[in-house]
């Protein structure tokens, strides 16, 4: 099977595609070429003169945990300079940019097509910077594992901007992350993907998965995380601290009703499984707790934020004197982009009817629908 020629790639044959004498390279264990060079290495042998590099949440060599990042100064391996980014934005963040003396930034990170998962806003930050320095930007762009035919969930409101949202997308935004850059600024310069359709599934790319994130192992967790990466608010366990995390769900006061009554929903492409596992680390760490395993059979018709509702109005029906919210000033509210679904939980009121799929204007599409 052919695959698809990433951003990367191209620059990596082709280093013209993107000017400039200093370039800082944002980037983490996803930046790899098809056989698995690391694009830092690639774009070295090239002769691209990259001279700074910039890591994002859990670091730019992946090692750290949600919410941390990695403190090296230099890459053992290219002795370069790593600036961390994580959770630095504004002036703060354009210190560090004018700090490193580049002249371009290339964003190569593979994102998991949820507005939530925070890469996208490391990208949208520097972005920023990189306008008000007057620095060049450039995205090498990669697959959108969810595909692009699909949008699911409400559209981000301002009031509720945070690190896992800071412009209105939807929760699964259906969009690569340079059709993403291009929204947020029409100016940005793209190395498009070569033979990349909107309806591909990942294993379609015919590239190889590497894990975004230590809770991020498989395909399998990035196509249900739009939805039980919800659970991220509640006091239900996500299954972090397990082999499957977003892929288990559970809390030491659920029991099996929860997976028959989920069953019973009929929820399209998705079955679940009765499972008790015992988190290592975070929520309920040390501690048995019952849940479900969700189990996609038909990835083109599982709605992961429709099931991820589903799950969550079961949670607040079945256990109403157990099911909380977890997190500071309500995560949930961030997550969900809006206060309306922590409003309607607790109101009594049933989820799914917040968002019908919503619509993204065409506008800014890189690439082709095979159906059209």
């Amino acid at each position: 099977m052919q695959h698809v020629r990433t951003g990367a790639e191209r620059l990596a044959n082709d280093p013209s595609l993107v000017p400039g004498e200093r370039i800082g390279l944002i980037t983490n264990p996803t930046g790899v070429l098809p056989d698995l060079t690391p694009t830092l290495e690639a774009l070295l042998a090239a002769g691209v003169p990259v001279t700074a590099l910039f890591g994002p949440e859990h670091g730019m060599r992946g090692t750290a945990q949600a919410g941390f990042s990695e403190q090296d100064a230099l890459d053992p391996r290219s002795g370069l300079p790593v600036y961390d980014t994580h959770q630095i934005s504004g002036a703060e963040l354009d210190a560090v940019v004018a700090a490193s003396g580049v002249d371009t930034l290339v964003f190569d990170i593979a994102d998991v097509g949820t507005r939530f998962y925070t890469y996208i806003w490391t990208m949208y930050d520097l972005l920023a910077s990189a306008v008000r320095l007057g620095v060049r930007f450039a995205v090498l762009d990669r697959p959108n594992p969810l595909g692009g035919t699909v949008v699911e969930g409400p559209l981000l409101d301002p009031a509720f901007a945070s690190f896992v949202g800071r412009f209105p997308l939807p929760i699964r935004h259906g969009r690569t992350a340079g059709e993403l850059a291009l929204m947020f600024d029409p100016g940005v310069r793209v190395v498009e993907m070569d033979g990349w359709t909107r309806e591909m599934s990942y294993a379609e790319t015919g590239l190889p998965w590497v894990m975004p994130s230590v809770n991020m192992p498989t395909v399998d967790t990035a196509l249900v995380y739009p939805g039980t990466g919800l659970f991220e608010g509640t006091n239900f366990s996500e299954g972090r601290g397990t082999t499957r995390p977003f892929e288990l769900v559970g809390a030491p006061y659920a029991d099996e009703r929860y997976a028959r009554e989920l069953n019973a929903l009929g929820l399209p492409g998705v079955r679940f499984r009765e499972v008790y596992f015992t988190p290592t680390f975070q929520k309920h760490a040390g501690t048995t707790v019952c849940g479900v395993q969700l189990h996609v059979h038909d990835r083109r018709a599982f709605r992961p934020v429709l099931t991820g509702l589903s799950m969550l109005h079961l949670a607040r029906v079945l256990y109403p004197g157990d099911f909380a919210w977890w997190g500071p000033d309500l995560f949930m509210e961030h997550l969900w982009g809006s206060d309306t679904l922590t409003r309607c939980l607790d109101d009594g009121g049933d989820p799914r009817q917040l968002c019908p799929d919503p619509s993204l204007p065409d506008g800014h599409l890189l690439y082709p629908s095979s159906r059209r």
